[in-house]
């Protein structure tokens, strides 16, 4: 995704826009970046991005972040405030785990099944 600025009539609009294509596909993998061996010998929390990721049900905006790297979490728990159609949907932990990465911030525009945390 890249975030750009476009100017219709003198409003200023701040847009996502989606590339799509053969590198589109490539881009939202961070797992190669650990070692092989880094899930054996390692905890949970160590290997960032590893587990079940929590996504977003619908577009929207990241109103807060409410976890971080490493931070255990139950099932339940409120991992991050998302507002859609200017109601806010508390998006929460479907299991009991560790937070492995913590992949947007606040005030970031998320799409439909993007990765929002991941719990290992």
């Amino acid at each position: 995704m890249k975030n750009l600025r476009i100017t219709v009539n003198g409003t200023a609009y701040d847009v996502q826009v989606e590339e799509l294509g053969a590198d589109s596909a490539a881009a939202p993998a961070p797992a190669p970046a650990k070692p092989a061996a880094a899930p054996k010998a390692a905890p949970k929390a160590a290997a960032a991005g590893a587990g079940e990721k929590v996504a977003a049900p619908m577009p929207g905006t990241i109103v807060s972040v409410n976890v971080t790297n490493g931070q255990s979490v139950k099932a339940g728990d409120v991992l991050v405030v998302l507002e859609a159609m200017k109601m806010e949907n508390e998006i929460k932990a479907p299991s009991d785990g560790t937070v492995t990465s913590v992949v947007v911030a606040k005030g970031e525009s998320v799409d439909t099944g993007a990765t929002l945390v991941t719990i290992g």
